[in-house]
């Protein structure tokens, strides 16, 4: 759907002086998802929280996605009374059938699926990747590798069959682009994301489905939290190394991925959007 606004046109004739010209009347453009069905998938808190709100104000029908079911309700009915348009569903990530049910559901509640973000994810305790347990690393390989994979090739098959073009966002991190001494599997399985991303925009772009990731610098989640309280200082260190000298706020991320989403960056497909505040330039 165009969501383009119509440039308001102006006199051509030359006799008009500037002093009795009609005046210029500014128009306000459509909103960024309007009508669109959004699935945010992990969108109890963090960046999705924000992302669900954003998008709903942006106009769409959004499903919100995650397996913490209080805080689904508790986004839902803000956006709700908000007057926007919103439902939830549980989503485990780690569970393909509950990949695939929620993307299904979403079918089911709005009729179609135009764009989604998958933002779920899941921390491991900092530390050398030798001090990593196996057990670690296979949950953050089931959640942010294989949910990634599994979400994707749903949502895929959903716009596919009902709207017939869209566009998904992966959340990738800045952590992914370089070597992560403390966080290894995390920024493993993330650069993993990355190309998962790249491929996907490749195979499915002459569908006119587009695929892109963002990849958020320090941003204030309750992952980034936990991080600075098992390394204290982590925060303030890499605040100090980011141009911005701040963290992020969680709407601040949501704004990337939601023009992502939206028609405005219909040219854009296979990039890993870095929203970092300069942090690895």
């Amino acid at each position: 759907m165009n969501t383009t606004a119509t440039a308001p046109t102006t006199s051509t004739t030359s006799t008009t002086s500037a002093t009795t010209a009609p005046l210029r009347r500014e128009q306000k453009p459509a909103d960024l998802l309007a009508d669109k069905v959004a699935l945010v998938i992990g969108a109890g808190r963090g960046i999705g929280a924000a992302a669900a709100r954003l998008f709903a104000r942006e106009g769409a029908h959004v499903l919100l996605a995650s397996r913490a079911q209080h805080e689904l309700k508790t986004v839902t009915e803000d956006i709700r009374t908000a007057g926007g348009i919103a439902e939830y569903t549980p989503c485990d990530l780690a569970d393909g059938d509950s990949v695939h049910a929620a993307v299904e559901r979403a079918v089911e509640l709005y009729g179609r699926l135009d764009v989604a973000f998958n933002n779920g994810a899941t921390g491991a305790p900092p530390g050398p990747l030798d001090q990593v347990p196996v057990a670690e690393l296979d949950r953050v390989y089931a959640v942010n590798l294989k949910g990634t994979w599994q979400a994707m090739a749903a949502e895929v098959a959903a716009i596919r069959a009902t709207s017939g073009s869209g566009a998904i966002v992966n959340t990738s991190s800045v952590g992914s682009l370089m070597g992560n001494p403390e966080l290894a599997a995390y920024a493993a399985m993330k650069r993993a994301v990355n190309s998962l991303t790249e491929s996907a925009a490749i195979t499915y772009g002459p569908e006119g489905i587009r695929v892109n990731a963002i990849a958020p610098g320090t941003t204030l989640t309750e992952m980034m939290y936990d991080w600075d309280v098992a390394s204290p200082g982590t925060i303030e260190r890499l605040n100090a190394q980011t141009p911005l000298r701040r963290a992020a706020d969680p709407v601040e991320i949501a704004e990337a991925a939601a023009w992502l989403l939206s028609d405005r960056s219909s040219y854009v497909t296979g990039t890993v959007l870095r929203v970092d505040g300069g942090l690895r330039s």
